[in-house]
């Protein structure tokens, strides 16, 4: 079989991600944590318990990882035990990978069809398991990101592909963009700290997945009102109150520099702070489970209007220079519910989702974003493991963003509308097709200033293998 020639570009870069990973691990084991999102504690899969004394496992012992091909959660199943040996103290490791074939059939700035993937390397640790103590807990994500994406061709500001969009936005690149220390001080409160990913952590039932599990269009997968003043992966720290081992309110403190491919210490705390606080709140209607939220963010730091961020790069084609601002804040509030419920299995629901932002009139280039949308499991009984979403987002820009030149590169607001089917060929292998109207925010480029952009029909195939 010939590999896509960014799979033969690429596997030297893969393989050091990998090898960076693997030492990564022996070092954590002797000291790691739990994101600070969530209730400390293993992310996922029951802790196999070795049978004999001398650490070799009994011949009547069956590994959860194992199982049918066709069955069995991973790939690569125990992979020859190691993943037992690893849980049994503390250790769990996964790793996917994640191809994206995605074009602009018509409309857009441009017509073609590109190829990206992206890998995720995600290690977590129980410290009291690994020998430390009790609550003691460390999450490492690294990311290898390769390939080449329509986010520009789609005439669109918002980019229809959040997947490729980190640790950078073009080019091929490996990183390790999350070490983060989590303590517990008891079941109703935990602190963290380290190097943080904010996208990892600000999740939303029924909408949230990175760009590799639901939604793919950056306005659906993030608050695009706080594209400003949260930077993706940064240095900070926090707390977080729990109620039934979930937060309920939690603050941050975070670097305003975005410093996914650097330690960020050389440049800390060099343009100010953001403070992040969220609340939310659960509730249930009608016996059915859902969250209410309200969070808000503000930096410190010193910007220009068209300065680009993780999320936002305005690609006017000029070089053009605004006059620098101070400070920058977001208000969101954010609610999801669920409609139903399987009753055989509670794990399998579907729901709405909703989230409203404003922020100020620049220096954030976001003024105001909404979404609403349907998703979760499949309503399909007979197709358990699958999922699906439909929603539409709207991004108001500032007044400095469509002020530049309004003749000259006239901006509009960004709306989308999304509709995705995640299909579960196994539990590990999932292929998925995407269907993206845009009605970009561009109305026409420089390089064809009598030509207007139309609305834009992206449409994509997306596949994740869980190793």
């Amino acid at each position: 079989m010939h590999l896509p020639r960014h799979f033969q570009h690429h596997k030297c870069s893969l393989l050091t991600a990998c090898c960076g990973i693997l030492c990564s691990i022996v070092v954590a084991t002797s000291a790691m944590a739990q994101a600070p999102w969530v209730p400390p504690g293993p992310a996922s899969d029951a802790q196999p318990q070795l049978q004999p004394a001398s650490g070799a496992m009994s011949a009547a012992y069956t590994s959860p990882f194992d199982g049918n091909v066709w069955e069995r959660k991973y790939l690569l199943g125990s992979a020859g035990g190691l993943r037992d040996q690893l849980a049994s103290q503390g250790v769990q490791i996964n790793i996917s990978s994640t191809q994206f074939y995605q074009g602009v059939a018509s409309g857009g700035a441009r017509q073609g069809f590109e190829y990206a993937g992206r890998n995720d390397y995600l290690v977590n640790v129980d410290g009291e398991k690994a020998g430390l103590w009790r609550g003691f807990f460390v999450t490492l994500h690294g990311e290898t990101r390769y390939g080449d994406s329509i986010n520009q061709a789609s005439g669109a500001i918002q980019p229809p592909n959040i997947g490729v969009l980190f640790p950078t936005p073009t080019g091929s690149t490996s990183a390790l963009t999350a070490v983060k220390f989590t303590q517990a001080l008891s079941e109703n409160f935990a602190v963290f700290g380290g190097k943080l990913n904010t996208l990892d952590d600000l999740k939303q039932q029924f909408a949230a997945g990175r760009g590799v599990d639901a939604f793919m269009n950056t306005a659906l997968a993030f608050p695009a009102a706080s594209e400003r003043t949260v930077p993706y992966s940064t240095l900070g720290a926090g707390f977080a109150v729990l109620h039934n081992l979930q937060p309920v309110f939690t603050t941050m403190v975070l670097d305003t520099n975005n410093t996914p491919t650097t330690s960020g210490f050389e440049s800390f705390f060099s343009n100010g702070a953001t403070i992040i606080s969220r609340l939310d709140i659960p509730v249930e209607v009608l016996g059915r489970t859902g969250h209410q939220g309200f969070w808000g963010t503000y930096s410190s730091g010193s910007y220009r209007d068209l300065q680009p961020t993780a999320y936002y790069d305005p690609n006017a084609g000029l070089v053009v220079v605004t006059g620098r601002e101070t400070g920058s804040w977001s208000l969101f509030y954010s609610a999801d519910q669920a409609l139903y419920v399987d009753p055989a299995n509670p794990s399998r629901s579907w729901g709405l989702f909703t989230n409203l932002g404003l922020a100020d009139n620049g220096p954030s280039p976001v003024r105001w974003s909404a979404n609403v949308g349907l998703g979760g499991s499949s309503p399909l009984t007979s197709r358990p493991l699958d999922t699906f979403g439909v929603a539409y987002a709207f991004t108001g820009y500032s007044s400095p963003v469509k002020d530049l030149a309004p003749t000259l590169l006239p901006i509009r607001d960004d709306h989308v509308v999304e509709l995705f089917y995640n299909y579960a060929v196994t539990p590990w292998f999932r292929v998925t097709p995407d269907l993206q109207i845009l009605v970009p925010a561009r109305e026409r480029t420089l390089s064809l200033p009598s030509e207007s952009i139309g609305t834009a029909v992206v449409v994509g195939m997306r596949a994740k293998v869980d190793f």
